[in-house]
């Protein structure tokens, strides 16, 4: 896949297929944007994923998972524009004309039904079908997509995240929500209780499900792995940092300096502080014995 970040001067030669929008989850709301682009990018366009990037805050996916998962996907190109001035004070019809049609060469846009655009968000997808004929592309606007009778969006998914309700996430998501980063040299005091685990330190804009363990799977060069995972400061013996520490189910590979992704499936219980190190062991045992059984592991 083609990646073109940080820079507004990018531009396509060939005819392009472009969906438009924050992309901020890729919840399955995103996906039926996305889908209908690589259908159209079957049929001889490029699929295009244009973007604008400002500075985020609490963010589902970080840059280099949104990537990753772009990629999966199998698209031509994904556009991450800096939401600069030139940009952001550009009058709608200018975006048009010099951002879809002159440098994309748009000949099929795929928005949602929420798309703003231009300066003010004046734009909408009305306007883009009212300019379709004098500028030479297709305008499909794809309705949103629904969760028990509410809207999916990523401010939904943020509301059930916080809560912890991964089941409820998971759901608007159309896959567990995932935690990508380098595994880093703890304190290698799960080695000393004999479950060694690995640590990540996410990026400080990602955000996180409240403390506590959860049942999780991690990926390792495509394969997935079940076991525990707990989110926090580890309070028995006392970090500084808020980490996701993870226990891999009979797993004792030297994983430091690697990328790995954590995936999230289900609360078990809050972060807790003991007493000692071998009333941490004690729960730990029985976190594992809640993972195993909820993967149906003997």
């Amino acid at each position: 896949m083609e990646y073109i970040v940080g820079t507004t001067e990018f531009s396509c030669e060939e005819a392009c297929a472009v969906t438009l929008g924050k992309f901020d989850s890729l919840h399955r709301g995103h996906q039926r944007l996305i889908r209908r682009v690589r259908q159209l990018q079957r049929e001889g366009l490029k699929g295009v994923v244009f973007t604008l990037n400002s500075n985020r805050s609490e963010v589902l996916l970080t840059g280099e998972e949104r990537r990753s998962l772009l990629e999966d996907q199998g698209l031509s190109c994904l556009i991450e524009c800096p939401f600069v001035p030139e940009i952001s004070h550009m009058e709608p019809e200018t975006f048009v004309s010099e951002i879809l049609a002159g440098r994309l060469h748009a000949k099929y846009l795929v928005v949602g039904t929420d798309f703003h655009f231009g300066y003010q968000r004046k734009g909408d997808y009305r306007l883009l079908q009212d300019l379709q004929t004098k500028y030479g592309f297709q305008v499909e606007v794809i309705h949103k997509k629904k969760y028990e009778g509410k809207d999916i969006s990523s401010t939904f998914v943020k509301e059930e995240l916080k809560k912890g309700n991964m089941g409820v996430v998971n759901e608007l998501l159309g896959r567990p929500y995932g935690i990508i980063g380098e595994v880093l040299h703890g304190r290698k005091i799960g080695r000393t209780l004999g479950m060694p685990t690995t640590n990540l330190i996410p990026e400080k804009e990602k955000l996180l499900p409240p403390n506590g363990v959860y049942a999780s799977k991690t990926v390792i060069d495509g394969k997935m792995y079940p076991g525990i995972t707990n989110i926090g400061y580890k309070p028995t013996v006392g970090e500084s940092f808020r980490g996701v520490e993870t226990y891999i189910f009979d797993f004792d590979q030297d994983l430091y300096g690697k990328t790995i992704e954590i995936l999230l499936y289900t609360f078990e219980r809050p972060e807790m502080k003991f007493d000692s190190l071998e009333k941490l062991k004690e729960c730990m045992h029985r976190d594992i014995e809640f993972g195993k059984e909820y993967f149906g592991e003997q």
